[in-house]
């Protein structure tokens, strides 16, 4: 069983940065690939951004390519996602996710726990 509490959302301008934290609960984090994903009103979920058990591969939506970077260190049990250059079409709920099966999956339902989210707005 994995607990995960995601934090660092806000209101950020565009051109700016933030960085999102997940923490994790439970002594097996390292045992997880993670990945973040995001929900935007009316629009279905979507991977942003994972990264495999021991950080070794990294997967990137194509639309956050170059912009968005995705760690881990599972010394503290976190993942983060840093956000530069963050645009207005990426306000959304962000919800970071665990996945005991897979490397580094895009899918939801290849996802085992999920965190509550946390709202980033990005304003112009």
């Amino acid at each position: 069983q994995v607990q995960l509490v995601e934090s660092g959302g806000g209101l950020v301008q565009t051109g700016g940065s933030l960085r999102l934290s997940c923490a994790a609960s439970g002594r097996t984090f390292s045992m997880y690939a993670m990945g973040w994903f995001r929900q935007a009103p009316g629009k279905e979920r979507e991977f942003v951004a994972g990264i495999s058990w021991n950080g070794g591969t990294t997967n990137y939506a194509d639309s956050v390519k170059g912009r968005f970077t995705i760690s881990r260190d599972n010394a503290k049990n976190t993942v983060y996602l840093q956000m530069n250059s963050p645009k207005p079409e990426d306000t959304a709920v962000y919800y970071c996710a665990a996945s005991l099966v897979f490397n580094v999956p895009v899918l939801p339902n290849h996802y085992d726990y999920w965190g509550q989210g946390t709202q980033v707005t990005v304003s112009s």
